[in-house]
């Protein structure tokens, strides 16, 4: 598999005696996750995240100071799994370069379909949200979305010195706005409850490839 790889930003597993401890953390951090993609933040109490977890509220305010530093803490496992999975899907050396993006696509798709398209993308569903969230969130947000442009680039890059893309092809520019345009597209196929968005827009982008 082609050395796609996200920052890296992981920890080894945590000694024996924290484990249970930081389960806990980590069912609130996954019911956050699942909530806050479908609900959005504002939307969302600490309540109903409780209530998946099924566990006290002062188990909640031992791991997070406020709803802001939970916020935080979703950001960051979410931009990591989907950083983790982009790695995989543009490093996949069993095609070439511009058919993972395709791929990936076709996956998402998919993924939606799972679950109605009730859920988008946490990271653009908090974007929408900028303006009624904690300042804090901006810089976290932004963060993210360049994770995600830099392996895409890459992968980009790699079809450029395949001669599938033209070699004065800017691939982070190209990057940078699908994943602008990309958004959207997730936000309208939730809205159309249907994957059509999705393709529309990637058969748009991919044809404004400049090709060698």
């Amino acid at each position: 598999m082609t050395d796609i790889t996200p920052s890296a930003r992981r920890r080894g597993r945590p000694p024996k005696r924290l484990e249970d401890h930081l389960e806990t953390r980590e069912a609130l951090v996954r019911a956050g996750l699942a909530v806050l993609t479908e609900k959005g933040f504002v939307a969302t109490g600490i309540d109903e995240v409780l209530r998946q977890v099924g566990v006290p509220k002062g188990s909640f305010y031992h791991w997070f100071d406020s709803k802001e530093a939970f916020g935080l803490a979703v950001i960051d496992a979410y931009g990591d799994y989907f950083a983790r999975k982009l790695a995989r899907a543009f490093g996949d050396d069993s095609m070439p370069p511009l058919e993972r993006v395709g791929a990936f696509v076709d996956d998402a798709a998919e993924g939606m379909a799972r679950f109605d398209f009730r859920r988008g993308c946490l990271i653009g569903n908090l974007g929408q949200e900028m303006g009624n969230l904690p300042e804090s969130f901006r810089a976290r947000l932004r963060a993210t979305f360049q994770e995600w442009e830099t392996l895409l680039e890459q992968c980009l890059r790699l079809a450029r010195l395949r001669g599938d893309i033209h070699p004065q092809a800017d691939c982070g520019l190209l990057a940078r706005s699908f994943w602008i345009g990309w958004e959207g597209a997730v936000l309208r196929a939730k809205l159309d409850r249907g994957s059509d968005p999705l393709f529309i827009y990637y058969d748009t982008w991919q044809r404004a490839i400049p090709r060698g």
